[in-house]
C-alpha cells in the first residue's frame, strides 16, 4: 500500500495515536489562546493538517474533544492526589512537584482552566465541578490535614488556605506568562521554569514546615 493510499484510508494504529495526540495538543493550545467558543473544529484541523472529518471520527464533536483533552491531563493528576491521600503521605515538596510538573508539561492548561472553569460562563464549569474538583483542589485540604497530624506541616496553618495558595502559586506563572516575560523579565526556558519551581518550593517550605 502506498503512503498516499494509507493517508486517504483509515490510519494505522500508531499513526492514529499520533494524530489523536496532535489534535488534543492543538485543541488545548487554541482553546486556551482564543477560548472554546471562538475556536472551530476547522481551525484545529488546519493546525494539525487533517480534515474536520478526522476530528469527528476520533472525538465526535468539539465538546467531547474538550472533555477528553482535559481528562487526559487531569485524570492522572487526580489519581496521584488520591494515592497521596490513601498513603497518608504527601510532603509539601511532593505536592508542589506534582502540580507544577503537570502544568509545566502542559503550560496552556492553566489558561484553559481559567477561561473555561474559573471565569463566569465557562463552558467546563459544571463538568469540572462534578468530575474533578472534589478529587483535585477539593481533596488537598484532607491531604494537608494528614501532614499536620504527622507533624510535617505547621499546626497553625489553615489546610484550606494552604491548598488554595498551592494551586495559585503553581498555576499563576503560566497564566501570567504573556506579561511576566516582557514586563518582569521572567524567563520561561527550561532553566527559568526550574528556577520558578525552586522559588515556590523555598517560599512555601520556609513558611509552612515546622
Amino acid at each position: 500500500m502506498t503512503e498516499i493510499a494509507r493517508q486517504q484510508g483509515r490510519p494505522s494504529r500508531e499513526n492514529a495515536q499520533n494524530i489523536r495526540q496532535q489534535i488534543m495538543d492543538s485543541a488545548i493550545e487554541l482553546f486556551a489562546r482564543q477560548g472554546y467558543a471562538a475556536t472551530s473544529i476547522r481551525q484545529i484541523a488546519e493546525t494539525v493538517g487533517v480534515n474536520t472529518a478526522m476530528i469527528h471520527y476520533y472525538f465526535g464533536n468539539k465538546e467531547a474533544l474538550l472533555h477528553e483533552t482535559l481528562e487526559q491531563v487531569l485524570e492522572p493528576l487526580a489519581n496521584a492526589v488520591a494515592e497521596m491521600k490513601q498513603k497518608k503521605m504527601a510532603p509539601l515538596h511532593d505536592i508542589i512537584s506534582l502540580l507544577f510538573g503537570t502544568f509545566s508539561q502542559k503550560p496552556h492548561l492553566p489558561i484553559l482552566l481559567t477561561r473555561e472553569v474559573l471565569l463566569p460562563g465557562g463552558v467546563m464549569q459544571k463538568h469540572f465541578m462534578d468530575h474533578f474538583a472534589p478529587r483535585l483542589g477539593g481533596a488537598l485540604p484532607q491531604v494537608l490535614i494528614e501532614e499536620q497530624q504527622a507533624g510535617r506541616l505547621r499546626e497553625d496553618a489553615d489546610p484550606v488556605l494552604v491548598a488554595h495558595t498551592l494551586l495559585g502559586l503553581c498555576t499563576f506563572p503560566f497564566i501570567s506568562r504573556s506579561m511576566a516575560e516582557p514586563a518582569l523579565g521572567v524567563s520561561y526556558d527550561e532553566s527559568g521554569i526550574q528556577a520558578i519551581e525552586r522559588h515556590i518550593m523555598e517560599l512555601l517550605e520556609r513558611g509552612l514546615l515546622p
